[in-house]
């Protein structure tokens, strides 16, 4: 009964350490992570307004009548 009782407050320890160094690695590297998430956040919004913003542009833009070819006679003073 006794040896239950040790393996029990054993595995019952080695849970909290376990519970308590993920915590601590968690809270350690947290900035890191979070700027390398910003750093990817930002490549990724760069990179698509960068692909659609020619296309927009294009489409936003009014078709221009075509110019004519040929001019008419001076105009007199």
């Amino acid at each position: 009964m006794q040896r239950l009782v040790n393996v029990i407050a054993l595995l019952s320890g080695l849970t909290s350490l376990a519970v308590i160094g993920g915590s601590a690695y968690v809270y350690v590297n947290m900035e890191t992570w979070q700027s390398e998430a910003k750093e990817r956040l930002t490549d990724l919004v760069t990179g698509a307004i960068t692909d659609s913003l020619p296309k927009l542009l294009d489409e936003s833009l009014p078709e221009l009548p075509e110019l004519p070819t040929k001019t008419g006679p001076a105009l007199p003073f």
